[in-house]
């Protein structure tokens, strides 16, 4: 998300920095840059306007041009707006038991999967949440929220076969949401292909009916310059308290974030980063504006870091390596611990200084096919890799559907791995600087 309009803020103020003297002209030349990079990644342009104007004012202060940094000076003024704009007073659920959460929004934003993501975080936290499927518009979603709350294990109710009223579905949940004992209760509401006055309607009844504490407007991160319109609609009709914002893993803009925070005065609170449904988080503001500018999210990195990695086994790997004794068997078990932490895009931007790398020579492509040349060896192999002669290697690269050279490549690396790993000196220092980001003892060999 927001990949080219970081990559143009950074080029801006790359620029600023290097300016031996800030002036007046200078300042108006680098925003209006930023002005026309926030345009074109679909900020709407009363937004970018007002935004821009706020940051000039406060770079055009005396303290400003006669520091000593002023560059530095005005990418923090920067930075602390874009906190700002992206939701600084972001606040947590209000989930006063018996809490009710209505999620709206339009055909296509993920509603069905966004209630099912919160429900799964909710639970993780020691909840105890239902999901009531209250979307008899889109054939199917019944069916889909169904079968989400079966993965995640968490109770779903069902409307009969071919009801027609939302509000009786709503009146007789309020049973069997007290029977299972709930704290929580998601509706998972209808959506169209636009906002129009019967879906308005709806929503107003459940809401009447429901007094839900929190209404979240799910929304796809790349609804572009429409984002206000569909934001204002809903919030003058609803009342929202918060946003979702979902697909922030496929929109390179990501106007829509800055847009619909700004013209509703409401946070974002949760951030969809993919389509399986362990891929959403808490949104902060103050983290995806350093990566913006970036300046990279390892306290991020670090929490994904903690989920993912089994700390028993990250230790066993870390004393394998110590010990140079590793070999392709612990290389599979450390690559998949990586894995689990999500793509290597979005684990690039989170790292300081990496986050608008193009040209990275390590794919997810090329992951898969690195998985797949481990897992066409024998565990002797693994364990021996020295024995892989050229015919074993021929094997291996038909049984992973890729090419010799690039077997030959694989081992290559994780034998110029296994010669540092001999290297005591070398090795200790890195494990210190691992350990020191909160990260497990590890470091992929690309």
């Amino acid at each position: 998300m927001f990949a080219r309009l970081s990559d143009k803020l950074q080029d801006v103020f790359k620029d600023l920095r290097g300016q031996g003297r800030i002036t007046e002209t200078n300042i108006t030349d680098a925003l209006r840059e930023v002005r026309m990079a926030l345009l074109d990644a679909d900020v709407h342009f009363q937004v970018a306007k007002d935004f821009v104007a706020r940051v000039r004012e406060k770079s055009l202060g005396e303290e400003v041009l006669r520091s000593v940094t002023p560059g530095q000076q005005i990418i923090k003024i920067f930075q602390d707006e874009l906190i700002v704009l992206l939701g600084g007073d972001s606040e947590p659920l209000n989930l006063v038991p018996p809490a009710r959460i209505l999620m709206v929004g339009l055909n296509g934003a993920g509603k069905t999967t966004t209630s099912a993501k919160l429900a799964r975080l909710l639970k993780k936290e020691g909840r105890r949440p239902v999901l009531v499927a209250c979307d008899l518009f889109r054939p199917a979603a019944i069916e889909q929220l169904a079968t989400l709350g079966t993965q995640i294990e968490v109770p779903v109710f069902r409307p009969e076969p071919g009801e027609t009223d939302v509000l009786a579905v709503a009146r007789r949940s309020m049973v069997w949401i007290e029977e299972q004992g709930a704290d929580i209760a998601i509706f998972d509401t209808a959506g169209r292909q636009e906002v129009d006055e019967p879906l308005l309607e709806e929503l107003r009844q459940l809401h009447v009916f429901l007094q839900p504490q929190e209404i979240l407007l799910v929304a796809d991160s790349a609804t572009g310059q429409q984002a206000v319109n569909v934001a204002t609609r809903f919030h003058e009709t609803l009342g929202i308290t918060g946003i979702v914002l979902t697909k922030l893993d496929g929109d390179a803009r990501g106007g829509a974030a800055l847009s619909m925070r700004e013209v509703t005065k409401r946070p974002i609170k949760f951030a969809g980063t993919g389509e399986k449904i362990e891929n959403f988080e808490v949104f902060h503001p103050d983290r995806l504006a350093g990566r913006i500018l970036g300046m990279g999210d390892v306290v991020s990195l670090v929490e994904k870091a903690a989920e993912a990695i089994d700390e028993e086994e990250a230790k066993r790997l870390e004393s394998r390596m110590m010990t140079a004794s590793f070999d392709l068997t612990d290389f599979l078990a450390q690559f998949r611990m990586i894995r689990k932490m999500g793509s290597l895009e979005n684990i690039l931007g989170m790292l300081p200084g990496m986050g608008n790398i193009k040209d990275s020579s390590v794919d997810e492509g090329q992951l898969k096919r690195i998985e797949a040349i481990v897992l066409s060896m024998t565990p002797q192999e693994r364990t021996r890799p020295d024995i892989l002669n050229a015919r074993r290697r021929q094997r291996i690269a038909r049984g992973s559907g890729t090419s010799v050279s690039e077997v030959n490549n694989l081992l290559l690396r994780f034998n110029q791995m296994r010669k540092m790993m001999k290297n005591t000196g070398k090795m200790k220092k890195m494990m210190a600087r691992a350990r020191g980001a909160g990260l497990p003892g590890m470091k992929m060999p690309f």
